[in-house]
């Protein structure tokens, strides 16, 4: 039966090969000790549906970040204390905008961005999602980054909650995978092969955002960040996404059910809605995971399963270790898989039976993505 653990051995010998070195942690950024910079020319735009538990966490790492900052808070229809928070926090330089009801077509996000957008004339725009804390130092690197080579977006993978049980199985997996799937070397490179952002933290020059059509050109995304990336790679601009430290998402995951709930959201969307690319995907995580695990079963395919296993904790390793993690997390990478493939096929089945997704009592059809 050894036979059947070649695919899975010849797979993560290939990805730990490939010489854009897609498992590498080495695109990063974190802040770099010094004084406090002027930041007259960035305005933040902080689109918030019912985040009265994380805002006051947001708001107060922008405070530290320098001097001259503007902060625009879209308060999307909040049903919750959201924008009563914030405005207790008594910031001379936040604006909380009421938003107005959300058009046909768009994306809450999306339009909310848009609002902000319209009471903006700063050089650089911050996008920041209102569960997202920056430490001291954050939009000084940004600033830095971008104007380090010829981009016009740079973006961070903000470092998700890693505290409970789950969180620490499937969190840094997630990055992990995003990483195999929007490899960062080639996103940063001049080819468009790939495009990848992450919108929890990006930092963007507000003339080629409305160069590239604005947020109205992608008003239906839902991966919105990815879909902004593309536009600009696709107009020969440049854009940059790292990992980052100092980028910290607020939001809780403490169960298995609220992450498949996140996956799900997205997976079938990330795969176009198309059957090929999901039996294809199928396919493959079967031959990465499932096949080198009943490899385990059988006397002769063993050496051949735990060279697999052995290229597998090779290549996610390094993602763990960046997030100071024990690597002894990488043993549970198959079930991980398999766990992310079965949240994959969910979120076709949602999309086959009508249910679009669903993000804070919105719905979502198809044309949304």
């Amino acid at each position: 039966m050894w036979w059947l653990v070649l695919p899975g051995l010849l797979i993560w010998l290939c990805i730990l090969l490939l010489p854009w070195r897609p498992w590498s942690a080495r695109e990063q950024l974190d802040p770099e000790p010094g004084g406090a910079s002027d930041l007259s020319a960035v305005t933040v735009l902080i689109p918030a549906r019912n985040e009265a538990e994380s805002i006051v966490d947001t708001l107060a790492g922008l405070v530290h970040q320098g001097s001259g900052l503007k902060m625009i808070l879209i308060d999307d229809q909040s049903t919750d204390a959201t924008a009563v928070i914030a405005g207790k926090m008594d910031l001379d330089s936040l604006t909380i905008l009421p938003g107005t009801d959300l058009p046909p077509g768009w994306s809450g996000k999306l339009w909310a961005l848009q609002q902000g957008l319209q009471q903006t004339q700063s050089e650089y725009l911050l996008l920041l999602d209102a569960d997202i804390e920056l430490l001291p130092g954050t939009i000084t690197a940004l600033m830095n980054k971008i104007a380090s080579g010829p981009y016009q977006l740079v973006s961070l993978m903000a470092r998700l909650r890693m505290e409970s049980f789950w969180e620490k199985l499937l969190m840094p997996a997630f990055i992990f995978f995003f990483k195999l799937l929007y490899p960062f070397a080639i996103s940063n490179s001049p080819s468009r092969w790939a495009a990848a952002a992450a919108g929890g933290c990006m930092l963007l020059r507000r003339e080629a955002l409305l160069e590239v059509g604005g947020f109205e050109s992608l008003k239906g995304a839902l991966i919105d960040d990815c879909a902004l990336a593309r536009r600009f790679k696709d107009n020969g601009f440049r854009t940059w996404i790292g990992l980052s430290r100092s980028a910290l998402s607020r939001r809780r995951y403490e169960t298995l059910e609220t992450i498949v709930e996140m996956v799900s959201r997205t997976a079938f969307t990330q795969l176009h809605y198309s059957a090929a690319l999901l039996a294809l995907c199928t396919l493959l995580m079967t031959a990465a995971f499932l096949l080198p695990l009943a490899g385990f079963f059988a006397a002769q395919s063993v050496p051949a399963a735990l060279a697999c296993l052995a290229l597998m904790c090779a290549s996610y390793t390094p993602t763990l270790r960046y997030y100071e993690l024990n690597p002894a997390w990488s043993m549970m990478l198959p079930l991980v898989g398999l766990l992310y493939l079965q949240m994959t096929w969910n979120s076709a089945y949602r999309h086959w039976r009508g249910a679009g997704a669903s993000w804070k009592e919105r719905t979502y059809s198809r044309k949304n993505h």
